[in-house]
């Protein structure tokens, strides 16, 4: 069940980013356009902010019965902020991982009930702080050894 949670946990990362992009220009044409939000905005959000939850739910759930999570932390304690790959697990990849979806949860919370173009603004600029810290702190193959983990679930980082 645990290898199902991991790639559940990095197909959701894929839907995120989607629709974190599809959201950041609706929300960017909206504003320039000085359009009213509309539905469909709407529904982008709320799908966006869904699976951002969920994702954290199943993050949470690899955090406390992972090895290179919580357990990693209670086990070596404080030597775990000195290794950078062991940092990087046990405490950076979560905690940039909630701020970002506190800042999707409060872009949304500024639309959900809009019906002018200003909360284009606000939902943008809150989704395009989200996407930057997402982007740093997910585990692409291309960051350092031990860290680096592959595009999609079953690939090698090779």
């Amino acid at each position: 069940m645990e290898t199902g949670m991991l790639h559940l946990h990095n197909f959701l990362r894929w839907v995120i980013l989607i629709l974190l992009i599809v959201a950041l220009f609706r929300h960017l044409s909206g504003k320039n356009n000085k359009r009213p939000v509309n539905a469909g905005d709407k529904k982008i959000d709320l799908f966006l902010m869904i699976s951002a939850h969920l994702n954290f739910v199943v993050g949470l759930y690899l955090y406390f019965t992972r090895p290179m999570g919580f357990k990693l932390f209670q086990t070596v304690g404080s030597s775990v902020m000195s290794n950078s790959v062991l940092r990087f697990f046990a405490v950076e990849h979560m905690l940039g991982m909630l701020i970002a979806i506190v800042l999707i949860t409060i872009g949304r919370g500024k639309v959900k009930r809009a019906t002018d173009y200003t909360a284009h603004n606000k939902a943008f600029w809150f989704f395009l702080i989200a996407l930057i810290i997402i982007l740093a702190s997910v585990p692409w193959p291309f960051r350092m050894e031990g860290i680096a983990r592959p595009w999609f679930p079953g690939m090698t980082t090779n």
